[in-house]
């Protein structure tokens, strides 16, 4: 059961923010600065993974171990100045 989730920052021109590009079911991150995205990712991503993607045939099938996904964050590149 294994599964690893990507985050991705794409920054929203419109908004001035950073948004969330996720497979993670109900991640919704609008932040002004990528620390702050961040911070926010590590907030709430496990809940809302364990939330919305394990469910309760996964609990008595799989080990606590089995059930912890990787969570990838892949920040966005530096703009040029």
């Amino acid at each position: 059961m294994p599964r690893t989730y990507t985050v991705r920052a794409v920054w929203d021109d419109d908004a001035k923010v950073w948004v969330a590009d996720s497979d993670i079911e109900g991640l919704h991150i609008e932040a002004d600065s990528i620390d702050a995205f961040e911070s926010t990712l590590h907030d709430v991503a496990a809940e809302l993974v364990a939330a919305n993607h394990v469910t309760d045939a996964d609990l008595h099938k799989f080990t606590a171990r089995d059930l912890i996904p990787a969570i990838v964050f892949v920040k966005p590149e530096p703009q040029a100045a």
